[in-house]
């Protein structure tokens, strides 16, 4: 009886742990590494904080292209605005930026569920307004959708999100929006496959330099 109230109860745990791990919410092990980076080290007071999906987590030099910034960069997975806004309060309140620098939403627009740039500009507004609630003062800025190549079927409703983001952060005070679009452009108006990497998605050293340029005015 013994040995089968061990193995019950061996199975439980087993079954328990199982269960945790296929309940765990998109990319809750990303958040916890922040966590445990802020635990570890005090993020600094009055830096530029970097929000956002892939294009800023594999910007891991990022400090290399501003170095008379302070920048902390919390730009986690295939992110979207609809893990932006679940996780607003862990990327929120450890920090006191100055600014905030988002870029976000050409995942939201690929997703499978294939969103109109409508429903992502309610959820970019809703992200918005948390962070302005959590730092009234801070300048927020928003990096413009890039045209990846590997997602052209998309570009259409990307322009719109672009466009409708553009006209609303004009309308808000402390903000701006930081087109890059043009600049990666070739001198025909054509977007240049050779920023990319082979998955045509993610950029090689030269889009970011190209980024840093546009970018850096606008850094506070």
């Amino acid at each position: 009886m013994k040995n089968i109230f061990k193995i019950f109860s061996l199975f439980l745990a087993f079954s328990f742990t199982v269960l945790s791990a296929q309940q765990k919410p998109d990319y809750y092990d990303d958040i916890q590494h922040f966590k445990k980076l802020d635990s570890e080290t005090a993020p600094p007071k009055d830096a530029i904080l970097f929000i956002g999906s892939s294009t800023f987590t594999k910007w891991t030099d990022v400090a290399d292209y501003f170095p008379d910034k302070t920048i902390i960069n919390r730009g986690f997975g295939g992110s979207r605005f609809v893990n932006l806004n679940y996780y607003a309060e862990d990327l929120l309140n450890p920090y006191q930026p100055k600014q905030v620098v988002i870029y976000c939403g050409d995942n939201d627009i690929s997703n499978q569920d294939k969103p109109s740039a409508e429903v992502v500009f309610e959820r970019f507004k809703k992200f918005y307004s948390t962070v302005r609630a959590h730092y009234p003062k801070a300048n927020i800025a928003y990096i413009s959708v890039k045209f990846s190549p590997s997602r052209e079927q998309f570009w259409g409703e990307m322009k719109k999100l672009n466009l409708k983001i553009e006209k609303y952060l004009k309308k808000q005070k402390n903000t701006n929006y930081i087109d890059i679009t043009k600049a990666m452009n070739d001198e025909n108006g054509k977007v240049r496959t050779d920023l990319y990497l082979e998955d045509m998605l993610h950029m090689k050293p030269e889009g970011y330099k190209i980024w840093s340029k546009i970018m850096y005015p606008y850094l506070k």
